[in-house]
């Protein structure tokens, strides 16, 4: 049995779409488990570039199956743009390498619609959303009121219930916030085109993932975002509204823990961040912009600019305890070639003392001081390495120091965006 969780051991943006992608070769089940549109995935293979915002990365091989769990919200009409993306260039999408969750819950419009009202309400004490109904969605879903996929491809029970949500949502659009009510019937024409839409894609996944568990299937499950953006282990409350770490695979694919065998870090050479909140390690100044420049740090999503910053190992530390980390994949170490001096964050001065935790308070964590060790670079040759002994020495010592601090095992390096430029030095 093999079952690996791959996630984002940052703030996301680590490169998972890419190690997500390599890893599933190997595979032949690829699983979303949490979160929605929100999220960006690049691949890059060959000379073709792929964006990916709900469709497991595993989706770019043939003959993988490919699913979407109940922990995922789903944005119907990005869904089938997506789909239709990828069947241009030429990638087939059928019922037999795609499934989705019958508990999985619908983003509707006036999700969307309240995103963007309660975050232009918040003025400059913005969360940073991508304004995508991801938040409003999970929160109905909390509420017991959310229209899951069952829901949705039974028209008399979605009738009622998008009737009763949108005279509640429009009682909170025109009167607390003087917007223009939705349209029950135009939305119910809409969505009831998508339900037949996606009928055949819907399944029972907890029932198939078990079944393909113990049929010995090499399972992969690809999260989005990263640690700190999880809802209650990250920043909050710049935090995104599910659970990124690896116990939300459990809750997002309706699996036991005692079916997970590996569970891997993917770790981005240096920090990068996106939106507010404090970031200890983040560099303002000429090496910053040079890096996100070189780096070409801006969101697959939203086009954001990130926030960049050294390597923080206490991140990472922080993402190993609450996710149980098997190993670490790091990616981007390319972009670090060049600089002749590189520095990593071993420590937080907090308060006269050393700590090596995330506190939880973000008043704490903007007093933390990052303690540094400093290493020597190197340079751009790292680009055409093709296996571990082809690195050059600077970064050999790099990577070895990550793995000795942080205490946890390298698995892969990437060298670069493409598959090819992939390095694996141990087993999963």
């Amino acid at each position: 049995m093999s079952a690996v969780v791959v996630l984002g051991a940052q703030w996301g943006d680590e490169g998972k779409g890419k190690m997500t992608d390599y890893l599933a070769e190997g595979a032949d089940v690829v699983i979303r488990y949490q979160g929605g549109n929100n999220a960006g995935h690049t691949v890059e293979v060959e000379d073709k570039q792929y964006k990916l915002h709900l469709i497991p990365s595993g989706i770019l091989y043939e003959n993988k199956i490919n699913v979407i769990g109940n922990g995922v919200v789903i944005d119907p009409k990005a869904l089938f743009e997506e789909m239709e993306y990828l069947n241009e260039l030429g990638v087939l999408i059928t019922p037999n390498n795609f499934i989705i969750s019958d508990r999985a819950q619908i983003i509707m419009p006036y999700h969307k619609i309240l995103d963007g009202i309660k975050e232009r309400a918040r003025g400059e004490k913005d969360i940073g959303t991508t304004r995508k109904g991801i938040g409003p969605c999970y929160t109905d879903k909390m509420e017991r009121s959310g229209i899951r996929v069952c829901d949705l491809i039974y028209e008399e029970i979605f009738k009622e219930r998008l009737r009763n949500n949108i005279e509640e949502k429009n009682n909170i659009i025109t009167k607390i916030y003087s917007e223009k009510p939705l349209d029950f019937e135009e939305i119910f024409r809409e969505y009831t085109s998508y339900a037949e839409k996606i009928k055949p894609f819907v399944k029972d996944t907890s029932v198939e993932i078990y079944k393909y568990i113990k049929e010995n299937k090499k399972v992969l499950f690809e999260g989005a975002q990263g640690t700190l953006l999880d809802i209650d282990y990250g920043t909050y409350p710049y935090v995104t509204s599910s659970n990124t770490i690896a116990g939300g695979v459990c809750i997002g694919t309706g699996i036991g823990p005692t079916m997970i065998t590996n569970v891997v870090g993917i770790v981005k050479a240096y920090t990068t961040r996106v939106g507010k909140g404090p970031f200890p390690t983040e560099l303002m100044d000429k090496t910053g912009d040079w890096v996100r420049e070189k780096g070409h740090e801006y969101g697959v999503t939203t086009g954001r600019a990130r926030r960049c910053g050294w390597l923080d190992l206490v991140i990472l530390k922080t993402a190993a305890r609450v996710s149980g980390l098997t190993s670490f994949a790091i990616t981007k170490i390319d972009t670090l070639a060049g600089l002749d001096k590189i520095k990593v964050c071993i420590g937080y001065e907090f308060k006269g003392k050393n700590i090596d935790y995330v506190p939880a308070s973000l008043e704490d964590l903007a007093q933390c001081n990052p303690i540094y060790k400093e290493f020597n670079g190197w340079d751009e040759s790292i680009y055409n390495a093709r296996s571990y002994e082809d690195l050059p020495e600077n970064a050999k010592i790099y990577l070895k120091g990550i793995e000795e601090l942080s205490e946890t095992k390298i698995s892969i390096i990437s060298v670069g965006p493409r598959r090819d430029q992939t390095i694996k030095i141990s087993q999963l």
